[in-house]
């Protein structure tokens, strides 16, 4: 019965470091630039803050994130720049949460891109 316990309690303090590790530690940070084409609240139990912005003519340079509710001040500034090309300061998790986003990117600042000739910089 003690050894037990004993192996519940370890098990238990291991999970809890694993989340730790996962949930507080930033895999990257940095900023991307680009159109802002979608920001929604989506889910049917947990909603949840995801966004999209456009970095180009291929579907493939689409930058995908998620917002926490916790920013309150970035989700009212991504409301109000819908459209607009805008550069989004990020850092990206070691998983995805279910209650947190659909993707591993969180966006942490927004601000707006006045510089919108992106073609002639690259």
């Amino acid at each position: 019965m003690k050894f037990l316990l004993k192996f519940i309690l370890v098990l238990f303090i291991i999970s809890a470091a694993i989340f730790s590790f996962l949930y507080y530690a930033h895999y990257s940070e940095g900023v991307r630039a680009g159109e802002l084409v979608k920001f929604s609240r989506k889910g049917t139990l947990i909603k949840t803050w995801e966004g999209q912005i456009s970095q180009g003519v291929s579907e493939s340079l689409q930058f995908e994130f998620s917002v926490e509710d916790s920013e309150k001040q970035v989700i009212q500034d991504l409301m109000d720049l819908q459209g607009r090309y805008v550069k989004l300061k990020y850092f990206e998790r070691y998983k995805t949460f279910f209650w947190l986003g659909d993707t591993k990117y969180f966006i942490t600042e927004v601000e707006e891109e006045t510089n919108t000739n992106f073609s002639k910089n690259r």
